[in-house]
């Protein structure tokens, strides 16, 4: 029996006690992950980087990939299938961009921004009710983003721009995702690593660094933990609802914080700080409010 299976057999409270630990981890991993990424692109190519970390994914994925290759021939409403695709694409880039100029912890806060980008394009894109307890907390989110982004003359540059926008396509992936619940999640992320890796084989030429063998380490390895985390994120919200362990995800600021710090010596701004907390604030008010009013799809993946 494997490791996943023998987790879902779990008693209630054993199984929710092990989607908050799955959950915890995954975000672990996407952080490490992102480090990584931050620390490879300071030598290597943002191309360089999708091209060869979408290889070790989808080298990962393939068995599961030819296992359920049936559910890759009938495809739910293709083109926007393909939207979601190059949203994916453009966000993951965006952010690996973003962190060659960026501190890691002020990317990751404009990312935490996505659910409640989310909640505000639900209401003005697909007609979906938003009382005015939720759009207050949606303005109050806006404003946590304009405390981090310290708008002016000075300080707007475009590194924050490429971050915002890449946190913007993730809100728009998101509602494109939920319109396509019926999608198995193996075609969602095997889709999702196709995207990064065509884009890098395109970009990947240009700036060529031939990478060493210790570089390929790190490049396969960051490919590999994303799919690990990926795949311990979708357990999670198996495991337990969505209410007990979504909320966890916003401990992705905290390791932003550590490895900056760590890795890179980045000091966060109060700015960025008390920006963070307003956005976590008003995220998760937006979810406990969905949460009441039965919208019990709102759970979303960490960025990248």
């Amino acid at each position: 029996m494997s490791l996943f299976a023998k987790l879902s057999s779990y008693d209630d409270r054993s199984a929710r006690l092990a989607g908050i630990g799955l959950m915890l981890l995954s975000i672990f991993m996407f952080s490490f992950g992102d480090a990584m990424g931050k620390f490879i692109v300071a030598t290597y190519s943002v191309g360089q980087l999708l091209w060869l970390r979408a290889c070790a994914a989808l080298l990962v994925l393939l068995p599961i990939v030819w296992q359920r290759r049936a559910d890759f021939l009938h495809l739910e409403r293709p083109w926007l299938q393909l939207l979601r695709v190059t949203l994916s694409t453009v966000e993951v880039a965006a952010f690996f961009l973003a962190t060659v100029y960026l501190p890691l912890a002020d990317v990751i806060t404009y990312y935490l921004a996505g659910p409640i980008f989310v909640t505000a394009m639900s209401g003005l894109v697909l007609g979906e009710h938003i009382g005015w307890r939720r759009w207050t907390a949606i303005l109050v989110g806006f404003c946590g983003v304009l405390i981090a982004l310290r708008p002016s003359a000075q300080t707007i540059s475009w590194p924050a721009m490429i971050a915002l926008g890449g946190s913007l396509s993730f809100a728009v992936l998101m509602l494109i995702t939920r319109s396509l619940r019926a999608t198995p999640d193996i075609v969602l992320a095997t889709s999702q690593f196709g995207g990064t890796f065509i884009l890098g084989l395109v970009l990947s030429p240009f700036g060529w660094v031939t990478p060493s063998a210790g570089s390929l380490v790190l490049f396969f390895t960051a490919g590999i933990i994303s799919v690990a985390a990926l795949l311990c994120v979708n357990r999670s919200l198996k495991l337990a609802p969505a209410s007990v362990v979504v909320p966890y995800q916003y401990s992705m600021i905290v390791w932003a914080v550590i490895f900056g710090f760590v890795v890179f010596g980045d000091v966060p701004s109060w700015a960025t700080v008390i920006g963070a907390a307003v956005i976590i604030a008003a995220g998760l008010y937006i979810f406990v409010r969905e949460q009441q009013l039965g919208r019990t799809d709102s759970a979303v993946n960490p960025p990248a």
